[in-house]
């Protein structure tokens, strides 16, 4: 929240001061470096390293990335993508929540990120946040109308990942979806097959029952004659 917030103010506000802005830029790298010291420490504590960086190596390079070329969309990918691999580390989270929080993740991040590039762009015609958060959602939703459309490489670079992730959150959607549906008749298979046992298991008992009346009747009429 804290990044998030940080990120937003200085695109949002187009009047913030120097100050303002330098402390946003304060809370964006103290929030990335939490990240940063969770997997030091991680690792650290890892019995085996060498495997433990082979087995993170995306959230090593997630850390590595923004050191490299220090730029605010860098330490944007890198958080969010370390916070998406913790989260899915909690057992507790679902995945409709997930989902959910991803795609409203993305519209945000990805407005903010492509009006951040495109409003100063002498072509450019997303100039409000409006018109980037219309941007974002028909680009996620692989729509695209076409209205408005980035111009600069980096604003290019931003809708192409709004599309992948658009397409693999429709993907994990559906999957979902159909997953809920064969359980839910696989669940129903297995229910009528312990009936149909049930069944066959209460017959035999009759059958047996009747079998061992017909006997004690034909034991009866033999000791009367």
């Amino acid at each position: 929240m804290a990044f998030a917030l940080a990120y937003a103010v200085p695109i949002v506000d187009t009047s913030a001061g120097h100050a303002l802005t330098a402390a946003c830029t304060v809370v964006e790298w103290v929030v990335w470096g939490a990240f940063a010291v969770d997997y030091v420490v991680r690792l650290a504590l890892a019995p085996r390293r060498t495997e433990f960086v082979r087995r993170h190596w995306l959230d090593l390079c997630a850390v590595v990335l923004p050191l490299l070329q220090p730029l605010r969309l860098l330490r944007l990918v890198s958080t969010l993508l370390l916070v998406g691999r913790r989260a899915r580390m909690a057992p507790q989270i679902r995945l409709t929540t997930y989902v959910v929080g991803a795609v409203i993740g993305l519209l945000m991040f990805g407005s903010l990120a492509v009006l951040s590039v495109e409003r100063e762009s002498p072509q450019g015609n997303i100039r409000t946040l409006g018109d980037a958060v219309w941007w974002s959602f028909t680009t996620m939703t692989t729509v695209g109308y076409g209205d408005h459309a980035p111009t600069t490489g980096l604003g290019r670079m931003i809708a192409v990942g709004l599309m992948l992730s658009g397409i693999a959150l429709l993907g994990v959607v559906t999957a979902n979806i159909a997953a809920w549906f064969i359980s839910r008749f696989e669940k129903d298979d297995v229910e009528e097959r312990r009936q149909t046992e049930a069944i066959a298991v209460l017959t035999e008992e009759v059958r047996l029952l009747r079998a061992e009346v017909a006997r004690l009747t034909a034991e009866r009429e033999k000791q009367r004659h």
